[in-house]
């Protein structure tokens, strides 16, 4: 049984006890955190597809970690113009463990 959900922008395909990286989540660590968007719940026979949102369905799960990626670098230039401008950016995430799907 798996569920394809929507946070920060981006789709998810879950199951249980799979642990995923989603964009940061206003939720303290070692805390639950239930997605309601669910798009679709897949299990053998039954299918459930929501247009967009399948009704009454769930996903919970638990924070394990808040942190932040690797640095990537920004750099921005013009040739011939003397303009060269370098800046990083990590971005924060969390990573979640899946516990429970309802349907």
């Amino acid at each position: 049984m798996y569920a394809i959900i929507k946070t920060g922008g981006k789709q998810y395909r879950v199951e249980e006890g799979q642990i995923i990286k989603v964009e940061k989540l206003p939720v303290a660590e070692s805390e639950t955190v239930e997605f309601d968007r669910v798009l679709s719940v897949i299990d053998g026979e039954n299918n459930k597809f929501g247009q967009p949102f399948v009704e009454g369905a769930k996903v919970t799960g638990k924070v394990i970690e808040q942190g932040k990626n690797k640095k990537i670098i920004v750099f921005k230039y013009r040739p011939k113009k003397r303009y060269r401008r370098k800046t990083g950016h990590r971005q924060p995430y969390s990573r979640v463990l899946i516990e429970k799907i309802e349907a």
